[in-house]
């Protein structure tokens, strides 16, 4: 388990106390299905507050163990995968023994995972089997009583009409270059996932959407424009303009919508 804690990044989160903090989360697994018996083998997650990096990551592999108290053996087509063989886990901790760290890193933060359902569910699983466990220790809490959740791969569905993997975000955003992934291990795509909520939120930080203000003043403040602006030249709509409009919403129409957008002359 690796743990990283800059000193001067920990000055940079107590000057930053009204600003969002975000966990960037990726898990390596057995398999799909929880429900199947399969466990979580790598957690890999940075830190960013302000959309900027930190320099702070959790880091962990964990030996997988099966309903019996066995390890669990993984099948070869999964270890191509993710390069994690069984030989190197056997010596690596149980979730039982990362859990605190684990949950002491993310607590409190917006977690930003793609495709989330998938690694919290894993989480919640590995949550759960603790809790049927341990029945006299105190119960662990699920992911969403933790911090809240923000998944990418609905964000892409948004963005782009239908959802998107990461390598395909990587490379629209022309960040795959930025990471080594010869194998899709955990912390190595926790990094390439922040590069790429970088590049999709950038317009939302252009339009000062995000918490901050690079002015220094107050975000919360209503920052009102000068009196002695220029006035905006306001270019009408042509004759031509206005009837390709109004035949464009009849379509719409016509195909079961209802235009939202009508000129007034409409």
């Amino acid at each position: 388990m690796n743990l990283s804690n800059n000193p001067t990044n920990k000055d940079t989160r107590a000057d930053a106390k009204t600003e969002e903090r975000l966990i960037i989360l990726d898990t390596e697994t057995t398999g799909i299905n929880p429900r199947e018996g399969h466990r979580i083998v790598e957690i890999g997650c940075v830190e960013m507050i302000n959309r900027q990096l930190t320099g702070r990551t959790f880091h962990a592999y964990i030996k997988p163990m099966d309903s019996r108290g066995e390890v669990f053996v993984m099948e070869q087509e999964v270890i191509n995968v993710h390069g994690l063989t069984n030989e190197f886990l056997n010596d690596k901790p149980i979730f039982s023994q990362v859990v605190d760290e684990f949950i002491d890193f993310i607590r409190g933060a917006n977690l930003v995972i793609h495709n989330a359902k998938f690694d919290v569910g894993f989480m919640d699983h590995e949550f759960s089997l603790l809790n049927f466990a341990e029945r006299s220790r105190n119960k662990v809490p699920m992911t969403e009583d933790i911090c809240t959740i923000t998944d990418t791969l609905k964000t892409s569905k948004d963005e782009f009409g239908s959802p998107k993997t990461l390598d395909y975000l990587a490379r629209f955003y022309k960040v795959d270059k930025l990471i080594d992934r010869t194998y899709h291990g955990a912390l190595i795509d926790a990094q390439l996932l922040a590069f790429v909520y970088i590049e999709m939120t950038r317009k939302q930080s252009a339009f000062n959407l995000s918490v901050g203000d690079n002015s220094g003043g107050d975000a919360k403040e209503i920052r009102r424009l000068s009196k002695d602006r220029k006035k905006l030249k306001v270019i009408a709509a042509t004759v031509d303009e206005k009837e390709a409009h109004k035949e464009r919403l009849a379509v719409v129409k016509q195909k079961g919508g209802e235009p939202l957008w009508k000129l007034p002359s409409y």
